[in-house]
């Protein structure tokens, strides 16, 4: 489950996809280079903040950080497989994180149904923007900006007219528990679990069910062949207006998870959740090697990107840096990232490589 590129099926596409000639040296792959730069930064920031390693103060709240960032890139990185973008990951999310608490408010449903509005409304939304864009022709760029200013209005309205404009105070049962609660909380006889919080399952199926998607399913290689070349697949037989209504149906599927999980780290679903989803949806993906161009994806890669962006985020909090001192630094350092990934395509052009 690393990466995965468009694969010659059908047999017509065979010829238009480049032959791999040579592999890349082990210290130019992506992967390797991220787990580096996290690794140097675990070290640094343990050294200066010894507490940057406690369990309780600082691994278990990132790695439910990490959980949502995760789903998050994993929304980006199923329409960048087309060369699109979603610009509204973080308006899906909040109408889906509001599905899910006005489910809960009115029915006083169980924690699973709730999840389960959510992942439907998400997916509504992202099908409608992948709708709208294979009826218009119309970029995603621009369907999905309209999008994310006209979710911001009915979000906003919405929280209006059934809360008052505050958050819903509804906790149901189980919520309190998947905030508060990680794996070592439950024991067997004299075996505990590890300190891994409850929300972060979530995020691994997410993981798993997006990696088999576009490694061995045929929805998932026609999406990538889409992304590689819309002629080609055109061509070859692919019904490209169902790929594109799929993946962006994926996507809004996707943001509806991260705004039900983030809603259940904050104990709140308020109108303003997943306002800081966009940078790090992109993020996530670009750096782990999943192309802006569409054709490849790397789910390995995007959670490494995440769990860079994450670390470093942890990191200069616990050295108590400004807000505005923190983008700075954290622009800084992926620079960095993104220069190296430079580098590494250099190599590949070089030696005739596909990346």
């Amino acid at each position: 489950m690393t990466d995965v590129m468009a694969k010659s099926e059908p047999e017509a596409l065979e010829e238009s996809l480049p032959a791999v000639q040579r592999g890349l040296p082990w210290w130019a792959n992506q992967r390797f280079g991220l787990v580096v730069v996290i690794t140097g930064l675990v070290v640094l920031f343990s050294t200066l903040r010894p507490s940057f390693l406690n369990v309780d103060l600082t691994l278990v709240p990132m790695q439910a950080d990490l959980s949502v960032f995760v789903v998050v890139g994993l929304a980006q990185l199923s329409v960048l497989s087309l060369g699109h973008m979603n610009l509204a990951v973080g308006r899906m999310a909040a109408l889906s994180a509001f599905a899910a608490g006005l489910t809960y408010d009115r029915l006083d449903a169980p924690l699973f149904v709730g999840l389960l509005v959510a992942l439907v409304a998400g997916a509504l939304v992202g099908a409608v923007a992948g709708l709208i864009i294979t009826a218009t022709g119309i970029s995603s760029f621009v369907v999905t900006l309209a999008l994310d200013f006209g979710l911001l209005g009915l979000v906003s309205l919405l929280y209006a007219g059934f809360t008052d404009g505050v958050a819903f105070s509804v906790h149901p049962a189980g919520m309190d528990t998947l905030r508060f609660d990680n794996m070592s909380d439950y024991c067997s006889g004299s075996v505990c679990g590890p300190p891994i919080p409850l929300v972060v399952p979530f995020a691994l199926v997410a993981m798993l069910a997006v990696g088999i998607l576009f490694r061995l399913s045929r929805v998932g290689r026609e999406i990538l062949m889409t992304g590689s070349s819309l002629r080609t697949a055109r061509l070859s037989g692919i019904p490209v207006n169902r790929r594109i209504l799929q993946a962006h149906a994926l996507s809004g599927l996707l943001c509806g998870l991260a705004g039900w999980l983030l809603a259940m780290n904050n104990g709140a679903f308020s109108a303003t959740l997943g306002e800081q989803f966009l940078l790090p949806s992109f993020l996530a993906p670009v750096l782990g090697g999943t192309l802006l161009a569409g054709g490849a994806v790397s789910v390995l890669g995007t959670v490494l990107g995440s769990t860079l962006t994450t670390v470093i985020q942890k990191g200069l909090n616990l050295l108590q840096f400004q807000f505005d001192q923190l983008q700075i630094l954290i622009g800084g350092v992926l620079l960095i990232a993104l220069s190296l990934d430079r580098v590494r395509h250099v190599i590949a052009e070089r030696r005739g490589v596909r990346t």
